[in-house]
């Protein structure tokens, strides 16, 4: 019997467990690990703390996705060691493999920013949502807080779902309007980088969002620490931006036992060929979704798109031959720009964000770059179409390599 191990059975881990087990005959046994039975659909972290969704709605269990054929192991991971083709488990399991999936994601490091996760304000005055206790226990700080200085922060990139902060700070002003209190709130978007929109079509397009909702924006800020005694954000060239209420985005990195390992980059992310995901270093080993060091947006579409052209690469690679299937770094999503209306992004390596109507020509019906209230439904439906049919293996009716259709090209 020759034998896959899937590392991670969120998104990208699902869905190739579902594909492989199509496509596989019984000649091989398929084996996928995570440390729990909770399948979280992340892109509702952002809502949890606008009590728009809750973690009960947002979470299922992971084996109600897996074939029956695919072998669930809930464990975590110690130690990946590939020259004897082995993983460690924390249990004390060893897993023999013939080729090794890893698709375990990132995980926010607040532990690695001082004052930040190690600080007396954590979750009292300072709090991220890219986890689901961060999530739920930023909805009691948003309940609590009546006004005052609001910081959005990005500490550094790359982050999963890099708009994420942005629809949170649309999502808040749109908030503390309903509230009534919005003329009480001072909210400043706080990033590493040298705009809230860093190219160049979409800072033209949607340049004027942040001034239009009164958020004010503070670029280049490259976070030192936290100052737990004074309330304030400090950056290493000595600027401060005092808060009543910070809502960061921590560090993120790749999983500790991929450090432990020896088959990552500096930031625990495996190194992949950027078109057939193939490890660099390990011939037997792919790595997918936000585990990857990708040059692209770590967003599930990402992960759902590369997937997509696993199934043809994998056959080819067990024969020995050339992959054919190239990934060209496409990716899509959603941005809620508050006030019931979403934009919506389309792009890959080499084309940056334009404008136009997707997935058809003319007549869309989701417009790029432009904010609607069709792409906010489109948003909110992904859900169930992420359960229903990516879950589960299935492909959606759009392009899986980008295409130019429908967009406006400009020189």
């Amino acid at each position: 019997m020759r034998r896959v191990l899937i590392l991670g059975a969120g998104t990208a881990g699902t869905m190739l467990a579902n594909r492989l087990a199509d496509q596989l005959d019984e000649g091989w046994t398929i084996t996928i690990v995570d440390r729990d039975d909770d399948h979280h659909y992340q892109p509702g972290y952002l809502f949890i703390p606008f009590g728009t969704a809750t973690a009960k709605r947002i979470t299922k269990r992971r084996s109600r996705f897996l074939p029956s054929r695919v072998a669930f192991v809930r464990s975590g991971i110690s130690r990946v060691r590939p020259d004897d083709n082995e993983v460690d488990l924390d249990d004390g399991q060893i897993l023999g493999y013939d080729w090794l999936l890893i698709a375990t994601g990132t995980v926010p490091r607040p532990d690695l920013t001082p004052g930040m996760g190690d600080g007396s304000l954590w979750y009292r005055k300072v709090f991220d949502f890219y986890t689901m206790a961060g999530a739920v226990a930023l909805h009691d700080g948003l309940a609590r807080f009546d006004g005052g200085r609001l910081l959005v922060h990005i500490t550094e990139m790359p982050i999963k779902c890099p708009v994420a902060p942005l629809e949170f700070a649309f999502l808040a002003d749109d908030h503390f309007r309903r509230r009534g209190i919005r003329h009480k709130v001072d909210i400043t978007f706080v990033t590493p980088l040298d705009g809230a929109f860093t190219k160049p079509i979409a800072a033209r397009e949607l340049g004027n969002l942040l001034e239009d909702r009164s958020i004010r924006l503070a670029t280049d800020f490259a976070v030192e620490r936290v100052d737990n005694d004074h309330s304030r954000l400090v950056a290493y060239d000595g600027r401060e931006l005092p808060f009543d209420l910070l809502v960061t985005v921590p560090l993120n990195t790749g999983q500790q036992y991929v450090f432990d390992s020896g088959i990552g980059d500096e930031s625990g992310f495996v190194q992949v060929d950027p078109h057939t995901l193939r490890s660099t270093r390990y011939d037997n080993i792919f790595a997918f979704g936000d585990a990857t060091d990708l040059p692209t947006s770590k967003a599930g579409a990402v992960a759902h798109f590369a997937v997509e052209l696993f199934g043809d690469n994998f056959q080819a690679a067990i024969a020995g031959k050339p992959l054919p299937n190239a990934f060209d770094g496409h990716a899509n999503c959603f941005i809620e720009s508050g006030r019931g209306e979403a934009l919506l992004l389309d792009f890959n390596y080499e084309t940056e964000p334009l404008t136009g109507r997707y997935p058809l020509p003319v007549v869309g019906p989701m417009r790029l770059l432009g904010a609607s209230r069709i792409n906010h439904w489109g948003k909110l439906l992904f859900e169930q179409l992420y359960w229903q049919v990516l879950m589960r293996g299935r492909g959606l009716p759009v392009p899986t390599l980008m295409s130019m259709a429908g967009k406006h090209k400009e020189d």
